[in-house]
């Protein structure tokens, strides 16, 4: 696992990271055959951009804001098999990837903000950690009103 020496490592970490999820749903956007799935990837890689420049914003400015939120967690993903991303994914198939691929993000920083002693970047990791797990309670709330209410 990769060493940290300060804030602004962190920060360009966690730009990268939201770099590649939104290239990993920019292109399962292009590999969809169905229209409404084109979009919905769109619409999620979308929205990592929004999160890449909130992170941007972050260390362009150095204000660094600490939230104690709690944030629920469904775990609806941790009674999910594992999906594979492919062209042929439903929008169900689609959530459970993204679920897991949030909860993943989120593990990774929770891991990272227990490896350092210094409280500063503890407290970058978790809030990081926090944003992820937002993101996978978006996607298991969809999960829940879309796909079980639905069955």
């Amino acid at each position: 696992m990769k060493n940290f020496n300060n804030i602004d490592e962190i920060l360009h970490f966690a730009i990268n990271s939201e770099q590649e999820s939104v290239d990993f749903y920019t292109r399962l956007s292009g590999q969809a055959r169905n229209q409404e799935m084109k979009q919905i990837f769109f619409q999620y890689a979308h929205e990592e951009m929004s999160h890449k420049a909130r992170l941007i914003s972050i260390r362009d400015s150095g204000q660094i804001m600490i939230s104690t939120e709690k944030v629920d967690d469904l775990k609806i993903s941790d009674y999910l098999v594992d999906v594979l991303p492919g062209p042929d994914l439903t929008y169900a198939e689609a959530l459970v990837v993204a679920m897991k691929k949030e909860k993943a993000a989120f593990r990774l920083y929770l891991d990272l903000a227990e490896r350092t002693e210094n409280q500063d970047i503890k407290d970058v990791f978790m809030t990081l950690a926090q944003e992820e797990s937002k993101h996978k309670l978006r996607f298991e709330i969809e999960y829940d009103q879309h796909v079980l209410r639905e069955n």
